[in-house]
């Protein structure tokens, strides 16, 4: 009764947290499936299978970006579509709030954005996403990582020697990197879309840059 107890106050919470956030932005967001239905979402934060191991989106949220982002992801599950792949999306928009207690937890800027400096995560402005490979049965396939892992394994150049993982994350990279998107160093998943800046007040994309600029915009 106790573990019930308290995992409804978390949901309940987040689901608060969410609905207040949602209220304020004045983002133009758009459901990822709305524009491409065949794009599989599996938002990891609307779980506890993430570093923080609680909820800390409300349950059925749904994966939204800006609606110029929705359309390179569907150019890029299109590619991976004709060579038998597809997208599973694990993060998209994501609210200051959220962002804020992630940081709390992780307080290492290598892997998770301060919300209190400059622009903070650009998942916050509907510009990025997590993202990975899955077959078109929608089963996973060997990457380097899962998701959240906070070590050397996760940067975005594949250090291993099982070919199967870097074929599989190569091709992950050229769909996204024709499609638009630059790649985070120290996260294979994470994506933003190359013209990020022009989503940002000038002050916060100077900002953001100085911040971010040489741990992404490795070229894909």
């Amino acid at each position: 009764m106790k573990f019930f107890s308290a995992r409804f106050v978390i949901v309940a919470a987040a689901i608060a947290t969410w609905e207040s956030a949602m209220a304020q932005t004045t983002i133009p967001l758009v459901d990822v499936r709305a524009v491409d239905p065949t794009i599989v979402v599996e938002l990891r934060y609307a779980d506890v299978n993430n570093f923080s191991k609680h909820a800390l989106y409300p349950p059925g949220t749904s994966a939204l970006v800006r609606p110029e982002v929705a359309r390179r992801l569907a150019a890029a599950q299109a590619f991976l579509r004709r060579h038998q792949y597809q997208l599973k999306i694990w993060d998209a928009y994501r609210p200051r709030s959220v962002q804020l207690r992630l940081w709390q937890l992780a307080r290492n800027t290598d892997y998770v954005a301060d919300p209190r400096g400059g622009a903070g995560s650009l998942h916050s402005w509907g510009v990025a996403v997590d993202a990975t490979l899955i077959d078109l049965a929608n089963n996973p396939v060997n990457m380097p990582t899962d998701f959240d892992d906070f070590t050397p394994a996760a940067i975005w150049r594949y250090q291993g020697i099982d070919p199967g993982i870097r074929a599989h994350l190569r091709l992950l990279q050229a769909a996204m990197g024709g499609a638009g998107f630059c790649a985070m160093r120290t996260e294979w998943w994470h994506f933003v879309v190359a013209d990020w800046r022009k989503y940002l007040p000038p002050e916060d994309s100077t900002r953001t840059g100085q911040t971010f600029g040489t741990r992404w915009q490795a070229k894909l």
